[in-house]
């Protein structure tokens, strides 16, 4: 459940979004606040769990993962041990940056970032040595047209 947040909070998370490393006087500069009214409006944001963490966005292509795979899950097995076997095999593949439990006909999507087809390949084995799957595909992203981690506010 969201919080109540007015516009100055607003602007505040599309500033951070965009830039985290901004010092708190550079956002109360642009939020037209003083330093500690935009410090306070920051720690209840991040006390309220609406602020989560601040990153460092990594280009994938510069450090050898230029290949996005789209990994579509079905399986038979919906128990819940199986479940916590799938949830530990992902939280330990660096590989797989998103992982998402779906609605209709698929069970599970992953996104999954990688150097090439052949580390796809290893990717897949060890995916399929841990879990059992009753269908498993990959399709490969071609071009990016958008990529943010930027929520809409």
């Amino acid at each position: 459940m969201g919080i109540n947040l007015d516009e100055i909070d607003r602007k505040i998370l599309r500033l951070l979004q965009e830039d985290a490393t901004l010092s708190v006087d550079q956002i109360s500069e642009k939020v037209s606040l003083s330093r500690n009214a935009s410090w306070r409006r920051i720690k209840i944001l991040e006390d309220s769990g609406v602020l989560t963490n601040r990153v460092a966005l990594v280009d994938a292509a510069r450090v050898g993962c230029p290949l996005t795979a789209i990994v579509q899950i079905r399986t038979s097995d919906h128990a819940e041990s199986w479940l916590r076997r799938f949830q530990s095999t992902l939280r330990d593949m660096p590989e797989v940056v998103g992982a998402y439990r779906m609605t209709g006909d698929l069970d599970y999507v992953l996104r999954v970032r990688l150097a090439d087809v052949p580390a796809y390949d290893a990717f897949y084995k060890r995916l399929t040595s841990r879990i059992s799957v009753s269908d498993i595909s990959a399709s490969f992203v071609m071009e990016e047209i958008k990529e943010t981690t930027a929520i809409p506010l």
